[in-house]
């Protein structure tokens, strides 16, 4: 039977979405996000060894292009002296090192891998969350945080793939990371804008802009 399910970010109704691989996933009915139900999120421990298992080697060629989108973003917005975190920076912050490589302030805090809570105790000019959205257990807190480490003027800059409407789904090769657990819609993004007090918000593909 399939349970009643609140939409983990918005808080408003959902309705169940999809069985994949025996896990349900629900879409919200205000904000359309699409979610791995509660239950079936993965523990701590088997995320760790996911990530572990990634090949982040912060001087591969690939995978620097990968990030090229979002480092462009910050060079585009940013200067060496705006104060910068990589939040969800994983065990190879090639993000940071990059913008590092150009002269740029930017400390690293991941919950597995830069436990440093002290680097939660201030504030940036902008935060990068790079291929990390889509991991949060509890988007609501996350965002919420992340919001209160943002000065004036500064911005949130997010990587990550959208779920749209003309989207398969269950071929969607994007779910199929067990650790991948919240999909975020356009509308998703317009009402996390509104909802922490967001100025303004860009979209360049799978580069998200929200600017205090």
């Amino acid at each position: 039977m399939i349970k009643k399910q609140d939409c983990i970010l918005c808080g408003a109704d959902s309705a169940f979405f999809a069985m994949c691989r025996n896990i349900v996933y629900y879409r919200c009915l205000k904000c359309m996000s699409v979610f791995m139900a509660p239950d079936f999120h993965p523990f701590p421990e088997r995320e760790k060894e996911r990530y572990e298992s990634h090949n982040n080697d912060i001087d591969d060629p690939g995978y620097r292009n990968f990030v090229s989108p979002l480092v462009n973003e910050v060079l585009e917005k940013f200067t060496v002296s705006s104060r910068g975190l990589d939040f969800g920076s994983g065990t190879g912050p090639v993000a940071a090192s990059v913008l590092r490589e150009q002269g740029y302030n930017v400390g690293l805090y991941d919950p597995f891998f830069s436990n440093d809570r002290q680097k939660l105790n201030t504030t940036y000019d902008y935060i990068l969350c790079c291929e990390v959205m889509e991991h949060f257990h509890n988007p609501a807190s996350e965002f919420r945080l992340l919001r209160s480490l943002i000065n004036q003027r500064g911005g949130l800059i997010c990587m990550t793939e959208l779920y749209r409407e003309d989207i398969d789904f269950l071929k969607w090769r994007y779910k199929d990371d067990e650790t991948h657990v919240f999909f975020y819609h356009p509308k998703s993004l317009e009402w996390i804008k509104s909802e922490y007090s967001f100025s303004s918000l860009e979209l360049k593909d799978k580069v998200i802009s929200l600017f205090v």
